[in-house]
C-alpha cells in the first residue's frame, strides 16, 4: 500500500518516548529508554531514515496517579514528533491515546498488554511489540496448573491491565479444571493491604497470583506475617511486579516464587549492547520490545517514503511480515533500497502485526526467584494471539 494521499512530514523523523522515569513502574524505564537509545544508534549510523538523522524527544510517563503523562504528550506534539513509543502501562496509554492518534500521530507501546486496546478506536495509530494478556493469562494460568495447584487466589490491582489479566488468569485456570476461590481487586494507593490479604488467607488456596506494581514490597511482607507467603504457599508473579527485590525484601524471602514476562528474555549479546549505551542497566524487561517498536517505525517511515504519523501507520504491518526476511535496521534498509517487501524479524521476535496492531505471535517467559529475591530466566512459552 503506498503512503495515504495528503500525508506528508518533513522529511526527518522525530521520535518522542513516552516511558516511566517516575511512578509505580519507574523500574521499567531504564530498559525501555535504553532499548530506544541502542535502536536509534543502529538507524543513524546505517545512514537514518529517507537519508537524514532521525531526532528523539525524551518524556516521563508518569503513572495514573498524576497527570505527568497528558503533560508530556502536549510537549511531545508540540515539538512535532511523528511517533511517540510508550506509554510502559495500560492505563497511561488509555489516558492519552485519544490525544495523540487525533493530532495523527502514531504510537507504538513495548510494554501495553491490556486487551482492552485490541479494539479500541485508534485510527489505526495504535501498536504495540508486546502480546495482549489473554496469552500471558493463558501461560500463567497453565504453568499454575502444571506446578500441581488445583486452588488459586487473586490480589490484582483496581486498572484495566490488573483486572483484564486477572481475568485472563482466572479463564486459564478454570479451563484447565482449577478453581480460582477468591479474588480480590485493591487500590494500589492503599496504606496498608491487611484486609486483602486477609480475605485470601480465609479461602485458603494452594497458590497465590499477586498481579502488582511497586506495592508488592507491602503486599509481600504482610503475606509473611498472615502465614501465607512463598515459604507457606506458592506464590506466583507478573511483569508489573517482576523486579530485583534483594534491597527491599529479606534474603530468601521470594525464594521459590515464579513470575511471567511477555517477551524473550534478552540474550547475553543485546545485554552487553545496551550497556554500550546505559552502562548503570541492571533491569532489561521490555528492551528488546523498545528496540523493535523504534526499529519498525524507522522502517515504516523508510518504506512510506514518508515520516507523517498516517504514513508510519499505513506500512507497520507490511514491514513487519510477510516479505523478505531481514533482523537489522540497515539489511532491511538495503532490501527495502531495491524496492524489496520485507519482513523484520526483531530481538523479541517475529513480531507480526495483525489488523488490531496486536502481535500475532509470541512468546511468554516464565522466571524463578533465587535466595537472592533476583529472578532468572527458567523457559519461553510460544503463543498465537
Amino acid at each position: 500500500s503506498e503512503a495515504p494521499a495528503g500525508a506528508k512530514g518533513d522529511g526527518t523523523l522525530k521520535i518522542g518516548t513516552l516511558l516511566p522515569q517516575t511512578g509505580s513502574l519507574a523500574f521499567l524505564g531504564p530498559p525501555e529508554f535504553a532499548g530506544v537509545d541502542l535502536a536509534l544508534k543502529d538507524i543513524n549510523d546505517a545512514g537514518g531514515v529517507n537519508g537524514k538523522q532521525v531526532e528523539k524527544v525524551d518524556s516521563d510517563s508518569g503513572d495514573t496517579a498524576t497527570d505527568t503523562a497528558s503533560q508530556s504528550v502536549d510537549r511531545l506534539l508540540s515539538q512535532d514528533v511523528d511517533a511517540i513509543i510508550g506509554a510502559a502501562s495500560s492505563s497511561v496509554t488509555l489516558s492519552v491515546l485519544d490525544k495523540v492518534v487525533g493530532a495523527g500521530v502514531t504510537q507504538i507501546s513495548p510494554a501495553n498488554t491490556s486487551d482492552e486496546l485490541t479494539d479500541y478506536d485508534d485510527k489505526g495509530l495504535y501498536f504495540r511489540t508486546a502480546p495482549p494478556d489473554v496469552l500471558q493469562g493463558r501461560v500463567l494460568g497453565d504453568l499454575i496448573l502444571s506446578d500441581g495447584n488445583a486452588t488459586l487466589g487473586i490480589l490484582a490491582l483496581q486498572d484495566s491491565y490488573g483486572t483484564g489479566l486477572a481475568e485472563n488468569v482466572e479463564k486459564s485456570v478454570t479451563g484447565g479444571g482449577g478453581e480460582v476461590v477468591e479474588t480480590v481487586v485493591y487500590d494500589p494507593k492503599a496504606a496498608s493491604f491487611s484486609t486483602e490479604v486477609g480475605k485470601i488467607k480465609a479461602a485458603d488456596p494452594e497458590a497465590i497470583a499477586v498481579i502488582a506494581f511497586e506495592e508488592t514490597k507491602k503486599i509481600i511482607p504482610e503475606l509473611v506475617k498472615q502465614g501465607i507467603g512463598p515459604g507457606d504457599k506458592k506464590v506466583y508473579f507478573v511483569d508489573g511486579n517482576l523486579a530485583d527485590y534483594s534491597k527491599d525484601l529479606d534474603k530468601g524471602t521470594l525464594e521459590g516464587v515464579k513470575g511471567t514476562l511477555p517477551g524473550v528474555a534478552s540474550t547475553e549479546e543485546f545485554k552487553t549492547r545496551l550497556l554500550e549505551v546505559a552502562p548503570d542497566l541492571t533491569e532489561f524487561a521490555y528492551a528488546p520490545e523498545s528496540y523493535d517498536a523504534t526499529t519498525l517505525v524507522a522502517l515504516a517511515a523508510q518504506a512510506a517514503g514518508d515520516d507523517s504519523g498516517e504514513s508510519i501507520a499505513s506500512k507497520l504491518q507490511e514491514v513487519s511480515a510477510g516479505g523478505e526476511k531481514c533482523t537489522s535496521f540497515e539489511d532491511c534498509l538495503a532490501l527495502l533500497e531495491d524496492d524489496k517487501d520485507i519482513d523484520y524479524d526483531g530481538v523479541s521476535g517475529p513480531v507480526e502485526f495483525n489488523e488490531k496492531g496486536d502481535p500475532s505471535q509470541a512468546s511468554i517467559g516464565i522466571y524463578q526467584y533465587g535466595a537472592d529475591n533476583k529472578y532468572t530466566f527458567v523457559e519461553a512459552k510460544e503463543g498465537k494471539i
